[in-house]
């Protein structure tokens, strides 16, 4: 290990931090928008709707992010849909994530006894109320290992957005080791620096479903 080397590199790494933060907390922040509504078409069974968004979440839940990018950044230029490689990038991870994250929250609003919304209503709540005041609570709390779980994995599928060009994490080691065959370095600043990143969002989710257990939800 050259510790020179590694000191040269940390300003490249440390860029493409950035971008790779960006991209993916601006995709998890899709993905949740995406999965909440989602989620709730399914649980409140709308019509048509629930069929398109069960296509969807099968669709997206079963092809690999890698070809959703390439089919986003490659196939939709050809159909006269362009959009920059950053965009391209935050677009497919929502899409992703947004599956993954529908299911998760339609299994913690499913886990919520249906008595309870039966009481709300005989309480004299609308359906709407049961199902902020009552349901949500409950199943959002349910809902954080899941959810906690599907963070992590969508900060770890950002390493495919060199694929298209995007100069994050991965792209960085890639082409360094490419260039200056420094493969130990580029390798050992690559872990370093996905654990920056993801070591704070497990430790986080971990902390944050203790707490809501022990307030008594999501048991």
């Amino acid at each position: 290990m050259n510790w020179e080397v590694v000191t040269d590199y940390l300003p490249l790494f440390e860029k493409a931090l950035w971008l790779t933060l960006r991209i993916g907390w601006l995709g998890i922040i899709l993905a949740v928008l995406i999965g909440a509504v989602t989620a709730m078409i399914r649980y409140l069974r709308v019509p048509v709707l629930r069929i398109i968004s069960e296509c969807y979440v099968e669709l997206f839940r079963n092809t690999p992010l890698l070809v959703q990018l390439f089919f986003l950044y490659f196939a939709l230029p050809k159909l006269g849909i362009k959009m920059n490689a950053e965009f391209c990038g935050i677009l497919g991870l929502g899409l992703l994530g947004g599956a993954y994250m529908a299911e998760t929250f339609r299994s913690g609003l499913e886990t919520v006894d249906k008595i309870q919304t039966e009481s709300a209503l005989a309480l004299g709540m609308t359906r709407w109320q049961g199902l902020r005041y009552v349901v949500l609570p409950q199943a959002v709390s349910v809902s954080i290992p899941g959810f906690t779980a599907n963070v992590v994995f969508l900060l770890k599928e950002t390493s495919v957005f060199s694929a298209i060009s995007l100069m994050d994490l991965m792209f960085t080691a890639k082409d360094l080791i490419g260039l200056y065959y420094k493969t130990t370095e580029s390798l050992a600043l690559l872990v370093v620096f996905y654990l920056i990143i993801l070591l704070p969002v497990s430790i986080f989710g971990s902390i944050l479903e203790r707490r809501v257990r022990r307030a008594g939800f999501g048991t």
